[in-house]
């Protein structure tokens, strides 16, 4: 089997750095900055196990790339960038005959639960991820990962339900890479509580940071009120206590010596400058639902119009306070 990871930011960069080292076939496809470095120099991915300098084969495309019958396609771009990655993928042709969207798997390794319906109107078949993989990805040809003994959580399932023989073999190569991956029938339970969990990714990149009174309230606002909108859906999720049972002493996060800084995805795509972020598929997955179920959802409309208003106009993450944030909900704090 040979991953072709599509997107090599933090994600799968990781994932497809890992794969390398641990002996897997694997293809990273990047573009711009990254495809170039990664080509030049290969991918540098610092960890708690120190640093390691990786020639992971590099395309910049499906055009670049023929896709054989073994091959596993990861989807690892944010969801905002999904459809065109979806639309160049599904109608490449496949050694053999046929195209990628009738013979391929295509695993959704993405935050958000949007990308599995999208790719599914594409690709016959369809796998959610729900990552857990706490990484940085700041500069072309560089990649972070911050947890140990293994890299990451990666819960694996077959989308809409669903635990295959081709979800297992997928699972069996990246636990031989260091990864926790359970094959799970309701994967889709793991990635709604990852939602949940990441509605704070707006406050991070809008403030700057999760720590202070008025940052734990906001995102503690924003999580009660994704909670009560799931529930009004009738979406079920996994429980805290899932999460912490799996995790626990399993998928730690560890100091890193030369890391750089941390931060979740969308504040890293502010820092690198990036004019869009996934706010739309985080927040507004809570704000799209509620308007659905007649749950208002004044925080999470906040986060979202801030997040996005901050990527269009190049603003710098962190230059908000959490108490000025707070007090453009409506009816204030």
């Amino acid at each position: 089997m040979r991953y072709v990871i599509i997107g090599a930011g933090a994600i799968g960069g990781a994932i497809g750095g890992r794969l390398q080292q641990a002996g897997q076939d694997v293809v990273l496809v990047a573009r711009g900055a990254q495809y170039a470095a990664l080509r030049e120099r290969g991918l540098r991915l610092t960890g708690p196990d120190g640093v390691i300098d990786l020639p992971v084969p590099v395309v910049d495309g499906p055009d670049a790339l023929e896709p054989t019958p073994d091959d596993v396609l990861v989807l690892a771009v944010k969801t905002q960038d999904a459809i065109a990655a979806l639309d160049a993928w599904a109608p490449r042709p496949v050694a053999g005959g046929g195209t990628a969207g009738d013979r391929l798997p295509l695993v959704c390794a993405q935050n958000g639960v949007e990308a599995e319906r999208l790719a599914l109107r594409r690709f016959r078949d369809v796998y959610g991820m729900c990552v857990f993989l706490p990484a940085s990805y700041l500069e072309p040809g560089a990649v972070t990962v911050r947890c140990a003994p293994y890299t990451g959580a990666l819960n694996l399932g077959r989308y809409p339900s669903g635990a295959d023989e081709t979800a297992r073999r997928i699972a069996e190569g990246l636990e031989k890479a260091n990864f926790l991956v359970p094959v799970t029938p309701e994967v889709m339970r793991w990635k709604y509580a990852k939602l949940l969990g990441n509605l704070a990714n707006a406050v991070e990149a809008v403030c700057g940071t999760l720590a202070g009174d008025d940052a734990k309230a906001l995102v503690a606002r924003a999580r009660e009120e994704g909670a009560e909108v799931l529930d009004a859906a009738g979406i079920d999720r996994a429980t805290g206590e899932e999460q912490r049972a799996l995790r626990s002493g399993r998928v730690e996060v560890r100091p890193v010596e030369g890391g750089g800084p941390a931060g979740g995805s969308t504040w890293q795509s502010l820092r690198r400058g990036s004019t869009s972020v996934e706010a739309d598929y985080l927040n507004g997955e809570i704000v799209l639902l509620g308007r659905l179920h007649g749950v208002a959802t004044p925080v999470n409309e906040t986060l979202l119009r801030a997040a996005n208003e901050f990527a269009r106009t190049g603003r710098e993450p962190g230059s908000m306070t959490a108490g000025d944030l707070a007090a453009r909900i409506p009816g204030g704090r």
